[in-house]
Order: structure tokens, then sequence, then C-alpha cells
């Protein structure tokens, strides 16, 4: 695969090129590393694309999953200890559910890195909410998110997001003080 395109948001890519370069070149040779044709092996059942080969995103995801542990890069799991002081008088919370958890897909030496191939929304979570999450929690300083291109957004089951259309949600929203460093990286096949 390649790295089609690069989003600094909150100063993300001059801070990781400043804090670890070598670390993103290990990213950037992990992306090189995944070869896009092994994963072009779903068939489409949807109305728009039935019968049409398409990249399979959990085969992706896979193969990421791989070349990051190869690499010495870890998840990062941690805890929720769901508060129970918001509930209405009375209410039962019996239901609430014990053993839930956050998990970042890769850490290594304070830089997270999330693989996304599902909906905007996650995406944008991902770099919004969850980065500065691992951040106050002391699991990470910056981070790198990687995203398809529209044209290898395309070629997978719709639905999945996309590099542009992220970081037009990016720059519409702006930057927050308690935003993180984060590089995004468009991928294409």
């Amino acid at each position: 695969m390649i790295i089609a395109g690069q989003f600094s948001f909150k100063g993300g890519k001059e801070v990781v090129n400043a804090q670890c370069p070598d670390l993103l070149a290990e990213v950037e040779a992990i992306i090189q590393r995944v070869d896009s044709s092994k994963h072009k092996r779903k068939r489409s059942k949807e109305k728009t694309m039935r019968g049409q080969l398409l990249y399979s995103p959990i085969s992706i995801n896979k193969a990421f999953k791989r070349e990051f542990l190869k690499r010495s890069w870890s998840p990062i799991r941690v805890p929720c200890d769901y508060s129970t002081a918001h509930y209405s008088e009375g209410y039962d919370n019996k239901r609430l559910r014990a053993g839930a958890f956050r998990e970042m897909d890769f850490v290594k030496r304070s830089l997270g890195v999330e693989v996304q191939f599902g909906k905007y929304a996650f995406m944008v979570y991902n770099v919004c909410a969850k980065m500065t999450i691992f951040r106050n929690l002391g699991h990470i300083r910056f981070g790198i998110e990687i995203v398809p291109v529209k044209a290898f957004a395309d070629e997978m089951s719709s639905g999945v997001s996309y590099f542009e259309q992220f970081i037009w949600d990016l720059e519409a929203r702006g930057v927050a003080d308690i935003d993180v460093p984060v590089l995004i990286l468009g991928i294409d096949a």
C-alpha cells in the first residue's frame, strides 16, 4: 500500500517528525509492507455492487495487526470503571456492564496508532476522544490515524469512510485545547 495523503491535526506531523522520526519510518514501512492485492477477496452482495470483488477491511486490519505486532507495537486496553453516581434515585443499575474497556490499536514509546476502515464516526471518535483519553491516562502523547482515501474506500463495502471526508470534518470542527497532535495518513492500494 501507499501513503496517498497526509493531514497534520494540531501539528501532529511536525510533532511526530520531531519526537519519533524512527517510529514514523516504521509506520510508513508497515503500510508499504501490507500487500493490498491479497485482501481483494470479498464478493459483494450489495445491490449497487453485486458480484464485484472488493477489499476486505477485516482482512486488511488483520494484516496491519500482524505487521505492527512483529515490530513490538502493543495494543493497550484500559478498563472502564463506570460511575453509578449519576443515575436517578431509585433506578436499578444492575445491568451495568462489568468488564467494559477501551482499546488503542497500537502503542510504542508514547505514540498511539489507530487503523480505521469503518464508518466516519469512528475516525472522528479516535482522534477527538479516544486519543485524548489515552493521553490523559498517560499512555500516549501524540498519535497517527491510518485511513483509506476515497478511491480505496470505493473498492470496499459501502459505509467505509475516507480520508477526504474525515479531513473536511476535522477542518470544519477546528482544534480544541484538549486535542492531541495527530498525523492522519490516507492510504491507497
